[in-house]
């Protein structure tokens, strides 16, 4: 355990209240994540989006994010991470606001690839300001405390307010939320949030920022395609094109005096699979929020308000999953409790395999209470285990890259699981009632269990009943298997961690002071 000097000065009430100010940020880092699932029924008879674009406006966000974390975390070095977190709340604000009002489909998935562009300013920033901020160790592990709470406090407050709003207004002022919070983050940031830039930091390369990012939504596009119109030459060719343009970032990382990401750290077998087990714990995690927050609405046919209600307490199961972990973790190995908890999200994974089209709001909302309790300290540990594995002048590095792998491994979720969800249910929906409808109405009903329901309003009885019972038993269905995927997977990642995993690394000293720069 590494130790420090007597002089390292404490914080003072200008750092504390800086805290909170941070603390905004992150609340809204994660509630866009969560939010917009409970807006998709309201938004999908809006917009009418396919099942393929329904996916993209979803988890476009994520996708930028997770490609630009790395990128934004240079630059915040290069600008200084103040100045950057203030470009980037002001951008998110505008963003927010475009995505309020989009008048299509495609103009909201822009606004929505423009809000992950900018929220991939917030967590560098922030995490990098609380560690120059926060000198003493004690009160610095509280403040990271707080940042991962409010993360979590997020998701939690995210379908609740988002239900608030659904129940009385239109689907686009889930993002008016954002407004008003980075506003005031704009007036007191400045004034309460110090400003630090490493003098020694190079020149960012723009070159590998484009790289990362269209690699990642290369190779999403064309498995999106797959879901949407079934494996073809066009599929394989952006799958193969995203992975060879990963391959030449790679490559090129090599050769820099300053790379993006240094693959030196990815030889530690120890932040490897923690990084692995990052990306599958919220792989598993975001793909069933997307799905329950679907269910709930569409299938038992709950409000957004009652939704967001019945979604509450896996958020307060996850908190406290979270705040336990440091206290259970001195008495049970890590890895042993990352494999337990694995094993647990697993049971409640395979709780939702045992839904129905009905009555079964207590039966999904328990799994839910379940797997969010079981993934909590897989996600805290995992953290800490890629952080702590680092050698101190990689550690800033290696919280960029844990943040990346959190946002990739949920955008993944999302769009791998809803991949599965959508070709089940057009498969099934195409031999079903649907071949009597019109071919408009026909192909909405096969596209999304939203359409369906939507076609089923203007039916004549009883074609409009069979048609809500058949698309509903077909999402159920779909579910179920995406739900069994998931048990599958955490189960594997389970014995995964219990025989590779065996030993908590030594956690490292703190990184390196950097310079310090107060603005006026």
């Amino acid at each position: 355990m590494s130790t420090r000097s007597p002089e390292v000065p404490k914080a003072s009430s200008r750092e504390w209240l800086g805290l909170a100010v941070l603390a905004l940020p992150c609340l809204l880092y994660s509630m866009d994540l969560t939010v917009l699932n409970l807006a998709v029924p309201k938004l999908s008879a809006a917009l009418q989006p396919t099942g393929s674009e329904l996916l993209w406006i979803v988890d476009i966000y994520g996708f930028v994010l997770a490609g630009a974390l790395i990128p934004m975390g240079v630059l915040g070095d290069r600008v200084g991470r103040r100045r950057l977190l203030m470009i980037g709340a002001a951008a998110f604000g505008c963003a927010s606001v475009l995505a309020a009002f989009a008048p299509s489909v495609e103009t909201l998935i822009a606004a929505r690839a423009l809000l992950g562009l900018a929220a991939a300013t917030l967590a560098p920033s922030t995490l990098s300001l609380l560690r120059s901020m926060f000198l003493d160790p004690k009160q610095r592990t509280f403040a990271i405390g707080v940042w991962i709470a409010s993360f979590s406090a997020g998701g939690t407050i995210g379908p609740l307010v988002g239900g608030v709003l659904l129940q009385f207004f239109w689907w686009g002022s889930v993002f008016l939320i954002n407004v008003p919070v980075m506003m005031l983050l704009l007036v007191v940031g400045p004034r309460l949030l110090p400003e630090f830039r490493n003098p020694q930091a190079g020149r960012p390369d723009i070159s590998s920022a484009a790289f990362c990012i269209v690699a990642i939504l290369t190779v999403v596009y064309g498995i999106k395609r797959i879901a949407e119109h079934g494996a073809d030459w066009a599929a394989a060719a952006s799958i193969v094109a995203g992975l060879l343009i990963g391959v030449v970032f790679l490559r090129r990382q090599r050769h820099l005096a300053e790379p993006f990401v240094d693959l030196d750290l990815f030889r530690r077998p120890a932040f490897s699979a923690a990084l692995m087990i990052n990306i599958v714990g919220f792989f598993v995690a975001f793909g069933s929020f997307l799905l329950i927050a679907q269910y709930f609405q569409l299938v038992i046919g709950l409000s957004p308000l009652a939704a967001g209600l019945w979604s509450a307490p896996s958020g307060v199961a996850f908190v406290t999953g979270a705040m336990l972990t440091p206290r259970i973790v001195n008495h049970v190995r890590p890895s042993r409790l990352i494999a337990i908890c694995f094993v647990i999200a697993a049971v409640g994974f395979g709780l939702l395999t045992q839904t129905g089209t009905e009555h079964d709001l207590a039966v999904v909302a328990t799994a839910y209470v379940i797997f969010s309790i079981g993934l909590a300290p897989v996600f805290t540990l995992a953290s800490d285990l890629i952080v702590s594995t680092a050698p101190p002048e990689r550690a800033g590095a290696a919280a960029g890259i844990s943040e990346m792998s959190s946002e990739l491994g949920g955008a993944l979720g999302i769009a791998l699981l809803g991949s599965v969800v959508t070709l089940m249910y057009r498969g099934t929906m195409a031999g079903a009632v649907v071949g009597n409808l019109s071919g408009g109405a026909a192909e909405a009903a096969r596209g999304t269990l939203a359409g369906a329901l939507s076609v089923a309003e203007v039916l004549h009885e009883p074609l409009g009943a069979v048609l809500i019972h058949v698309s509903r038993s077909a999402f159920v269905e779909a579910f179920q298997a995406a739900a069994l995927a998931s048990t599958a997977i955490a189960l594997i990642a389970a014995a995964a961690t219990a025989l590779f995993l065996d030993r908590r690394p030594q956690r490292s000293p703190d990184i390196p002071a950097i310079s310090k720069e107060t603005e006026s």
